[in-house]
């Protein structure tokens, strides 16, 4: 049997199609080629055209066909995983009334920050591990504030991964995680907030039920399946934010287990058995994949918004004929400490960890007799990293101690320098794995629907391809550099 995971990002959809039985990939491709447009309408603001995932999804699903052949027939189970913290709104047609607000946008911290105080900051805390911050409840609120014309015609809510599912089966259901990342569920009840309905004046038939991310949602209606060229019938058996579904995709299900990323932007996810939290809300803590009452697994979450989109406003400013890999050799020739030259990443908007402030991209220490551009390439790798340990002291006071941080193969993580910078900093081994997102998507598909009899079944075939580990010779050069750039932080 195959396995088809959908990824559906703010960049691009990509679809993979793996075998169930060995875990190898047998089809894989994304739309569109370039970027999706992100809407900006006002400084701040970020929507998407969901009509616009569906078509590049039909689009990538197409490709993958080509890929296979006849053995399309074979898909026995489809997973999603999708950007996370997304609204999307339809009315009783399932019409979608208005452009998706996605996770980038922030026109409702000031109504997150609101309740926070309002609802009170140890009942937040306490019971939704989080403040509502600038999450799906908060911008529901914000709709129901600025546009109550479009709000009153809403019959349900959806994050974008339930939209791809709606636009699937007909139905029209979510996650329990889902629930907990849109800052819905209340942990200390283990149900739907009544209290954060109740303060945003949000109706409860609006809000979809929740089913697990392992189960089958639905079924792909007849006519769906022939407008994606696929055989009706395949049951949807899997679904979860991108962050969750890529600890899932490198097998991190267990406490003390923790993943990462660094594409445009970075996160450190660690999974815990504790409901803890950070007391200022500086990491997001949510239900994982396979929470269960009997077995409680919380995610917490470090998302930092600057991270690789430095790396790649470089190459477009001041290496455009360089490759990454070019970047990555003339960077690895400057010596750890990058002669002195400090880079704050921070120039994607409003950082949670920095308590919700946009400080903005800053580099100090530039010598005209020393600095090239190649240490401005390793200074802001460096800065990167310095980025991911600063974070991670903030997690461990929430009790995630890593001793190995697993990574797709990809991004900043193919950067030996990045490795070693990120490893040396936080005293952690670095394991890369060639998985990512879609692929962990169609494992979970193959959990969902009960193919494979356990989870560790399931990933069987995923073995590491690489490690880092800590140089010892070159920890205190790191360590020296990291307390250079924490002093320029803590002056903006």
């Amino acid at each position: 049997m195959y396995l088809l995971g959908i990824d559906l990002g703010s960049s691009s959809v990509k679809v993979s199609v793996i075998d169930s039985d060995t875990g190898n990939l047998v089809a894989s491709a994304f739309h569109p080629k370039e970027e999706m447009p992100i809407i900006a309408v006002k400084p701040g603001w970020a929507e998407q055209d969901p009509d616009a995932w569906w078509l590049n999804l039909k689009a990538a699903i197409s490709e993958c066909n080509l890929q296979l052949g006849a053995k399309k027939s074979d898909i026995g189970a489809i997973g999603i995983s999708y950007q996370m913290h997304g609204l999307v709104a339809v009315d009783k047609g399932h019409n979608i009334l208005r452009p998706s607000i996605i996770w980038c946008d922030s026109r409702a911290v000031g109504i997150g920050e609101s309740a926070f105080r309002g609802m009170g900051v140890d009942f937040c805390l306490s019971r939704l591990l989080n403040s509502p911050g600038n999450f799906t409840a908060s911008k529901l609120a914000w709709i129901k504030e600025n546009e109550p014309e479009i709000y009153n015609r809403i019959h349900k809510i959806m994050l974008p991964g339930d939209f791809i599912a709606m636009k699937m089966t007909g139905r029209i259901v979510t996650s329990f995680t889902g629930l907990s990342e849109g800052i819905f569920w209340d942990f200390a009840d283990n149900r739907l907030s009544e209290r954060v309905l109740d303060f945003f004046s949000i109706e409860r038939d609006k809000i979809p039920e929740p089913e697990p991310s392992f189960s089958v949602q639905g079924i792909l209606l007849k006519e769906v399946a022939s407008e994606l060229g696929l055989p009706a019938g395949i049951p949807v058996s899997y679904r979860a934010g991108d962050q969750p579904n890529n600890a899932l995709s490198l097998n991190v299900l267990d406490p003390g287990e923790v993943a990462a990323t660094a594409g445009t932007s970075g996160v450190i996810y660690g999974v815990t058995d504790q409901r803890k939290y950070d007391p200022e809300s500086r990491v997001n803590t949510f239900l994982h994949v396979n929470h269960s009452q009997e077995k409680q697994r919380l995610g917490v979450l470090l998302c930092i918004n600057g991270t690789g989109i430095l790396n790649s406003w470089l190459k477009k400013n001041t290496g455009s004929r360089l490759s990454y890999d070019d970047m990555n050799t003339v960077a690895s020739d400057v010596k750890p400490g990058s002669d002195g030259l400090s880079v704050l990443p921070f120039g994607n908007g409003a950082e949670r960890m920095l308590l919700n402030r946009d400080v903005g991209c800053m580099i100090k220490g530039i010598s005209f007799n020393i600095t090239s551009d190649a240490h401005l390439y390793r200074a802001a790798q460096e800065g990167i990293a310095f980025s991911f340990r600063y974070g991670l002291d903030i997690m461990r006071g929430t009790g995630i101690n890593p001793k190995v941080i697993r990574a797709g193969r990809a991004n900043m993580f193919l950067s030996p320098v990045f490795r070693e910078a990120l490893s040396c900093i936080t005293g952690v081994s670095i394991h890369l794995y060639n998985t990512d997102g879609s692929v962990g998507a169609a494992r979970g598909a193959g959990i969902g629907c009960n193919y494979y009899k356990s989870e560790k079944e399931a990933f069987a075939g995923l073995t590491a391809v690489g490690e880092t580990d800590p140089d010892k010779s070159k920890a205190g050069a790191y360590e020296e550099a990291f307390l250079r750039w924490v002093e320029l932080l803590k002056s903006v």
